[in-house]
């Protein structure tokens, strides 16, 4: 299986080492990796702003790079529901007063996956080989639930992690406040929200709390570092690429 990863901006540039998590668990499992140093931003954070004639140009500069790797790879893979959820679910949308890149479009998004979608639809793994003594709890991050139906899966991986205890928190789906450009416009909700979904997951009793979506795992991270809580965010393929840092009494 040969894939093309298509690492998002928040990964590049605010959490690298799910980047490398990544690399590591595709790598451990068989998976011939590709990168594509000139890719840049899937344009998600000028289309949900209103600036589509922005996100537009930027889009269309990252499905000409996405063409051009799928022409030597069977899949790209993205440690990020939302950047995938963008691609697969709003190209089209993006570009519908142009046949030619609406078709294009529809053509590439059905090959780009979400991490855990590709590790458990395609690969058809559900043990990464991971192990993690301590109780862990999953956040659902909305893009990857609301827009590609991803749930079951990560929940799966997480479930054969070795030494693991995997517990549901309270409303797991109910987003964590950051919501991309939500964050920055409407700091007092976003804070709030995530006041609700960091009060859920310590009341789990979990160690661990894992996330798909980077923004996310910085949203409850850095939350959970404020309050000097014992609960470390991860994404999911910190975990399971194994997490040595981190072990519950």
């Amino acid at each position: 299986m040969r894939v093309s990863l298509f690492i998002s901006c928040l990964v590049d540039q605010m959490l690298p080492q799910a980047g490398v998590a990544v690399v590591e668990v595709l790598t451990r499992l068989g998976v011939e990796l590709r990168f594509d140093a000139e890719q840049t931003c899937c344009g998600q954070p000028a289309f949900n702003t209103g600036y589509r004639r922005e996100a537009r140009e930027v889009a269309a500069r990252t499905l000409e790079i996405l063409e051009r790797e799928l022409g030597a790879a069977d899949y790209v893979v993205s440690p990020s529901g939302s950047c995938v959820a963008m691609v697969r679910k709003h190209y089209p949308v993006l570009f519908a007063d142009d046949h030619d890149l609406r078709a294009r479009a529809e053509r590439v998004g059905v090959r780009v996956m979400e991490f855990t979608e590709f590790l458990v639809n395609v690969l058809q793994v559900e043990d990464a080989g991971a192990s993690f003594a301590g109780r862990v709890t999953y956040h659902d991050s909305c893009h990857l639930l609301r827009e590609l139906g991803v749930s079951a899966g990560p929940r799966k991986l997480l479930a054969k992690v070795r030494g693991a205890e995997f517990v549901e928190m309270e409303r797991p789906d109910v987003c964590c406040g950051f919501g991309g450009t939500f964050a920055v416009k409407f700091p007092e909700l976003s804070a709030a929200m995530a006041e609700e979904k960091v009060a859920c997951i310590e009341r789990s009793g979990a160690d661990v709390v894992v996330a798909c979506d980077a923004g996310c795992v910085l949203q409850i991270a850095g939350l959970l570092g404020r309050r000097g809580a014992a609960v470390e965010c991860l994404h999911v393929a910190q975990l399971l690429r194994g997490w040595p840092e981190r072990h519950a009494p």
